[in-house]
């Protein structure tokens, strides 16, 4: 296997802890809707390395069965197995990100109603185009979901091949290119979200700075990894 990585998944980076502060204005309702959002993605944000060390281990797996003859079927049947095994794990985790996800989004759309509450327009446009990014973002986010469910179906498929005695080279170097496809479009997918995630972030911290909220940032990452299949 090759040592191509596939980054996946940057998470809002920017958490915030709002100062004491009296009464609950708009911009604050709003500060508050974003801050929720941010907190139900963590389970998003735990499951990546789960989802990390599952990739881990299914690529070992991977390496050893190649590293086979076909005089050790059975072997390579049994590591098969544990593979599909893996996969099943990492779909799991996957549905598990995606609810964590969905709950973000749900949090969030609830500034939809407060922006015409702004009255001040050029704070209101601000927040409008925030509003709009993260959008883009959760959106970028299910065409990543997908691409990656999808590469987990061709992988599965890839591990009941194996197990086959009359496998064919030809459809097997077929399964791979397929996945390494995948891969392609998890990549496309992936910066598509990142990129949403770093703009947005901007947005609310220039929000925040604008509505005169004072916040506190701490910067926290997180990423797995897809290697790609030779």
């Amino acid at each position: 296997m090759s040592s191509k990585k596939i980054l996946f998944l940057l998470v809002i980076g920017l958490l915030t802890v709002l100062s004491a502060c009296s009464g609950e204005s708009t911009q604050e309702k709003i500060h508050n809707h974003l801050e929720e959002a941010v907190a139900l993605e963590q389970d998003f944000e735990d499951v990546q390395s789960e989802i990390t060390e599952l990739e881990k281990q299914e690529q070992e797996l991977y390496s050893q069965i190649i590293d086979l003859g076909m005089d050790d079927f059975d072997k390579i049947k049994e590591l098969s197995e544990k593979a599909v095994d893996i996969i099943d794990e990492r779909s799991d985790k996957i549905s598990k990100e995606k609810d964590s996800i969905e709950a973000s989004k749900e949090e969030f759309n609830k500034i939809q109603d407060l922006i015409e509450n702004l009255e001040d327009e050029e704070l209101k446009g601000k927040v409008q185009s925030m509003y709009d990014v993260m959008e883009g973002r959760y959106q970028a986010y299910n065409t990543l979901n997908n691409a990656y469910s999808e590469s987990l179906n061709l992988e599965k498929e890839l591990y009941t091949m194996l197990q086959q005695e009359d496998l064919q080279q030809e459809d097997l170097s077929d399964q791979i290119n397929k996945i390494n496809e995948s891969y392609e479009q998890i990549l496309k997918a992936n910066d598509q979200f990142n990129e949403a995630t770093v703009e947005y972030n901007a947005l609310k911290k220039e929000f925040y700075e604008q509505a005169g909220i004072d916040v506190t940032y701490e910067e926290n990452p997180s990423a797995s990894s897809t290697e790609e299949k030779e």
